[in-house]
């Protein structure tokens, strides 16, 4: 079985072939609309054979459609379906989600991406759950996004947004119980030191949590 995974960005869409090393990237931005994704996915992979696609895409998704409109993107993604797009068999899930579970070795684990804002998502064994925690109050009436966001490191400078990401962290291992805190996205590498009971996530295992939602006993919610 060869999954086509496609990892929907702000600033490009990452293709992997699950039976190829290679990376492709398509455009992104904020003026992507789902019907340009789909045609420039296809375009870029028409030499690629495969028989399933799973879809990472920056939202919360319940049953394989999106619930809100992506902020970084363009508009028409509720209305889209996915699925029937690429003719295929395909699964859609939460960008996030798709990381956290190409991401997990065992236990309970936490997922938080930093990047433009904050993606979460808990893993178990067999069940991934996305979590929608970015827009929770934090302090001083902003929300988690506004202090380990983007627009967080802009306010506050490396070294303060570096305490306010350990603090949080700290906070929800504890909310959720977790055994460790995995901690992906771009933002990532701003920290020269991880909180306690975290490790550093790779982008690139979004790649493996795609070919990982076609294995048995997995379930996304």
């Amino acid at each position: 079985m060869a999954v086509l995974v496609v990892d929907v960005g702000g600033n490009n869409v990452k293709l992997k072939l699950s039976t190829d090393p290679e990376i492709r990237r398509v455009p992104s931005g904020p003026d992507l609309r789902p019907g340009t994704m789909v045609e420039r996915v296809r375009a870029a992979t028409a030499d690629w054979r495969f028989d399933r696609v799973s879809v990472g895409v920056p939202g919360p998704v319940k049953n394989g459609r999106l619930m809100e409109e992506p902020v970084n993107l363009g508009g028409g993604w509720l209305a889209f379906d996915l699925v029937e797009a690429f003719g295929l068999p395909t699964r859609v899930v939460n960008d996030a989600a798709m990381q956290a579970l190409g991401s997990w070795e065992g236990g309970k684990m936490l997922f938080l991406g930093l990047g433009t804002g904050l993606g979460a998502a808990l893993v178990v064994e067999g069940l991934v759950l996305g979590l929608e925690v970015a827009h929770l109050p934090y302090r001083r009436k902003r929300t988690y996004e506004d202090w380990v966001g983007t627009r967080g490191l802009k306010r506050l400078g490396k070294k303060r947004w570096a305490a306010a990401v350990a603090d949080v962290v700290a906070r929800l291992r504890a909310a959720m119980v977790a055994d460790e805190v995995v901690l992906g996205g771009g933002n990532v590498r701003r920290l020269d030191t991880l909180p306690a009971g975290a490790r550093r996530g790779d982008n690139a295992r979004a790649f493996v949590g795609g070919e990982r939602l076609w294995e048995p006993g997995w379930r996304v919610l």
